[in-house]
């Protein structure tokens, strides 16, 4: 393998779902595929949705489940900071990958997603990273086709490796719900933006009568645009999207720019006014 890692990587895996999640295995076993120096740090307890959170307002505690795989009572983020800074020992990695996650993250997933968050915290530290999702369909979790991620999961990585990318850039890696054999194609594409609003949060009511909530996602699909990551996944290929971690939307700020950049006084009868005026 040509990478511009060099050969035999020190890689960081983290995730989301938490240091027991079946996808964490399927991904040790995807960079076992390119290094024998792999080592995880992840969530003690399932953190999705979690996004960039850093645990600040309570000790983080580690535990040690087997050689190089450390179980973190913290957010993927907190993983992959204590993993570089504190964990790992030696030589920093060189890689970091988290996932595979238990369902797709895509369109505006991504910004709340645990698993891409991960990654994005490796990118702070100067580190290549890559996000990898398995999607899952109307069948639910007790369906994920695992197989899928572990069949593709090499070849996507070692190919990745090989093309190198923007050191401000993730991957964000995500499988369809096919099987093996119905997947045939890779395609780079762009971060999707869904036609429905699907997150939804749904009333219930406990044993003594008080009504409680579970937020949760509705099953609708949308129809998204060619070269979307969603288009990709729904129809059956792998989606690979660059992602950055600059928000800005240029074009609105150059536009402001040009209408408002300018002097400006605080409002007459103020205290700032007063003690501008004052100076």
């Amino acid at each position: 393998m040509s990478s511009f890692l060099g050969d035999n990587p020190r890689i960081l895996i983290t995730n989301d779902d938490g240091v027991r999640a079946p996808g964490l295995k399927v991904l040790h076993e995807i960079a076992c595929s390119i290094s024998d120096d792999v080592w995880v740090v992840a969530p003690a307890e399932e953190q999705s949705g979690m996004s960039r959170a850093l645990t600040l307002n309570m000790p983080l505690r580690v535990r040690e489940v087997e050689e190089r795989w450390f179980a973190v009572t913290g957010t993927p983020s907190d993983c992959v900071l204590m993993g570089v800074q504190d964990i790992v020992t030696g030589k920093e990695p060189d890689l970091i990958l988290s996932g595979v996650n238990r369902g797709q993250n895509i369109a505006e997933d991504v910004t709340v997603s645990g698993t891409v968050a991960g990654a994005m915290q490796g990118l702070t530290l100067g580190i290549p990273s890559i996000a990898f999702s398995q999607a899952y369909g109307f069948a639910g979790r007790a369906a994920i086709k695992w197989e899928t991620a572990r069949a593709f999961g090499p070849e996507v990585l070692r190919r990745l490796l090989e093309a190198r990318w923007s050191e401000n850039v993730i991957m964000n890696v995500n499988f369809p719900d096919r099987d093996p054999h119905d997947v045939g194609e890779l395609e780079v594409t762009v971060q999707g933006r869904r036609d429905q609003h699907n997150l939804h949060a749904e009333q219930r009511e406990d044993l003594r009568g008080q009504a409680y909530y579970w937020l949760g996602f509705q099953g609708k699909l949308s129809d998204p645009a060619v070269g979307t990551d969603l288009r990709a996944v729904y129809e059956g290929r792998i989606s690979v999207t660059p992602l950055h971690i600059d928000l800005t939307h240029h074009e609105t700020r150059d536009r402001l720019s040009e209408m408002l950049d300018s002097a400006i006084s605080p409002v007459a009868g103020t205290q700032a006014d007063a003690s501008q005026r004052d100076g």
